[in-house]
This record gives structure tokens, sequence and C-alpha cells, in this order.
């Protein structure tokens, strides 16, 4: 957003402007404003473009382009271009959601305990006491800079096995991808050794199955001094990064570098049954299939992957463990309006197995699904850092006392 502000006040027009989920972090209240901002660059005479899922912003387009029809190798193709109502009549999947409204929830869950903050003053709290009901969906709302994530991160006591799911990048290099940061790897790796009467120390391109060449990169790197390093495919294993002795091995029909290029919706299909039927896989597999990852491919570099899809395989290897109390900031961040709905029935399925989920939002539909919701601001930064309101979806909805209330009402069509 600063450069947003940066750029509207230069003097230049016919420039082309990208912007990539403007609305990230932004309250429903927010983003009305955001609209402005970008209709103001285009009356400049610029050209602006804009990557988006939120309604609110594709009803200000002149024109759309939607992408699809599905995500991965399933997508790629241009599925409809013109104006939105257009869009609203085409049969895409954009289409078929854009006008899609989560009705408020007609019974709560009851909390099963509370969880106790008192006197926060992170950043620009101002001495809150709040206490966030456990075993049910809570979510935290407020304008942007309200102090969300402050009372959330900055307060919880954390003895109580929270699991913090952030969008942060994830720490590993271009040899990481999603089977060996789930830790997927092992359980295949163990599979092929066993079905192949050999260690599975040679099913793994960072130790013995390496290519020789590339020492199981998949590409070699030439430094050019000056410029910047070029990479080019290795010859030799032509990218699959195994030695080609190993590739030789196979499991249902397979070598390694075919399973690791498969999408996780193909793979959960491969190591369900048959020869290849491997239960500890397929768990890993089910649970990235959930959070909406159902497209990536398991060898997929995780340099390569956005925000929202950190989150989400992060959210993946944590549904796992033991803790009892889950965190998730701004879960629905990159995800189309028909995936928010899988996201609804994770949370759900995390909470009817008895964990507390606390999930700082924007999204409405995410607000009307929760058992409770704790508002912040009224306003952001000095203005911010009060609890306006606690209580359930319905009750926000019937006082309208605050920002998100309102918003919230509007999009319930209350």
């Amino acid at each position: 957003r600063v450069k947003m502000i940066r750029h509207l006040g230069s003097s230049l027009t016919d420039v082309t402007y990208v912007f990539d989920e403007p609305t990230a972090g932004l309250h429903p209240h927010d983003i009305q404003r955001m609209n402005g901002l970008l209709l103001r660059l285009r009356d400049k005479g610029n050209t602006v473009l804009v990557v988006e899922h939120k309604p609110e912003v594709i009803a200000i387009a002149d024109h759309v382009v939607d992408l699809g029809p599905g995500a991965g190798t399933a997508g790629g193709t241009v599925c409809y271009e013109g104006t939105l109502d257009g869009l609203r009549g085409s049969d895409t999947v954009t289409g078929r959601h854009l006008d899609d409204r989560s009705k408020l929830k007609d019974g709560v869950r009851k909390a099963t305990g509370t969880l106790e903050i008192r006197g926060a003053t992170a950043n620009n709290l101002r001495d809150v006491d709040v206490d966030i009901p456990l075993g049910v969906l809570a979510v935290i709302t407020g304008v942007a800079g309200s102090g969300k994530s402050s009372l959330v991160h900055g307060s919880i006591p954390t003895e109580l096995g929270v699991v913090s799911v952030d969008q942060s990048p994830i720490r590993g290099s271009r040899r990481s991808n999603p089977a060996t940061y789930t830790g997927l790897l092992e359980p295949i790796r163990k599979a092929f050794a066993k079905a192949n009467g050999v260690k599975p120390a040679l099913f793994s391109a960072n130790s013995e199955g390496a290519c020789p060449t590339c020492n199981g990169a998949g590409v070699i790197y030439t430094d050019l001094g000056m410029m910047a390093g070029v990479a080019s495919t290795c010859e030799d294993c032509e990218g699959k990064r195994f030695d080609a002795s190993v590739l030789e091995y196979r499991l249902g029909g397979r070598d390694i570098s075919e399973v690791l290029a498969m999408p996780v919706s193909e793979a959960l299909e491969f190591f369900a049954e048959g020869e290849a039927r491997t239960p500890a896989a397929h768990k890993v597999l089910e649970r990235l299939a959930d959070v909406g990852l159902g497209y990536l491919t398991l060898g997929q570099p995780l340099t390569t992957l956005s925000g929202g899809e950190r989150q989400r395989l992060k959210l993946a290897t944590h549904m796992g463990e033991k803790g009892g109390v889950y965190v998730l900031d701004e879960p629905t961040t990159g995800l189309h309006l028909a995936d928010v709905e899988q996201l609804l029935g994770l949370l759900d399925r995390l909470v009817d197995s008895g964990k507390s989920v606390i999930v700082i939002e924007h999204h409405q539909a995410v607000m009307a699904h929760a058992d409770w919701i704790v508002d912040l601001g009224p306003g952001a930064g000095h203005d911010g850092g009060r609890i306006v309101f606690e209580g359930t979806p319905a009750d926000l909805v019937a006082a309208r006392s605050t920002l998100t209330g309102e918003h919230l009402a509007q999009y319930v069509g209350a």
C-alpha cells in the first residue's frame, strides 16, 4: 500500500501497474478505500492490472480475465474474458462463486475452557483483558492495524502447546520441496527400498541417489562473474535429479522421479492401493489435499510457492502434531472463493477433533462461520488497540456497533 501511494503522487501517465492481491491484510472497510486508489491511478491515464480473489475488487473492473479451469496442470487456460456481468453468467468456477455468501451459523459450539489474556500492551494494545474461548473456532477481527496480530502473537501464553501458522517464508534451500518439508519423502523412500531390496538412501536426491553431475540439483549453475548466474538443466539426468541406476527401481510401475513429479491429488490415489499402498504417505497426502494443495507436485521447489501456499503447507504439516491450540494468520490469503469453503471445512474438522482454533481474518465468510468473534478497534494504529466487541457472529450483526459488524451484516444480507 505504501508503494501504491508513492505512484499516485507521480505525474507519469501511460504506465502499466500490476498489483498482486493488494487486498491481503485489508479489512472490508479498507478495501473500499483501496478501490478508490486503484480507480484514481486508472483515471490518470494508466493501465491497472490486478490479480485478485475478492469480489469487492473484481466488481470495479472494466475487463475481467478468468484463468482455469482448475489449478496446477488442470489450469493455465483463459476460461473467460469480458465484462463483470458476462462473468456472472459464464459457467466458470469464478462466475459460479462470485455471488456466494456464507450464512450465519444456526448454532455455535460451546467453549470447553478459556484462554485468559490479561493486561496485554504489545505495540498499540491498551492494557487489554480478554477471554478467548477454547474448543471452538474463535475469529479475531478488526481493521488493518487495529492490533490483531499483536494480541494473538504477542500475548498468548506459549506453554499451552500453541501451533502458530503464519505466511513467513519457509527456511529451506532450492532442494526443499513439499515431500521433504512434510516428511512425506521418508515413507516413500522406505516403500521403494522395500519393494526393490535396496537401502532407502538411494531414493534421496540429496544423498546417495543423486545424479553425480549436478549433485542432485537437476540444474547446473554457471557463475558469470559480474552478471547474474545462469541455471541450465543438467544434461545427464535431464533435470530428474537422480542417478540413472536409481531410476531403474520401480514401485507400482513408477520410478522415484515420476512419483516426485506427481501432483498431490494423483499421488493420493497412487499410494492408496495396490503394490504402492503406503498408509503413512497416504495420511500426509490427505492433509495436503485437505488444505487445498492438491495441485502442487511433490517435488516442486519450496522457493516457488506463494505466501498463501506456504502457510497452507505449514498447516498441513502441523495438523499431524499434538498441539492443542492452533493460531492462523489470514489463512484465506491467495484462496479462490471456491477454496474458502474447503478451508472452512478443514477448520471445522480441526475443532471437532478437540483442537482450539484461533484465526486472525478479514474474510467475511470466515467471520460468519465463527463460533466466537473478538473485534479490535475502533480504528487503526493509535485509534485501535481496544476490544470493541466480544460475542457470536449473530450478536455482532444484530448490534452493528462496529465497522466489522456493519460489513458482516451487509455480507450476510441482514
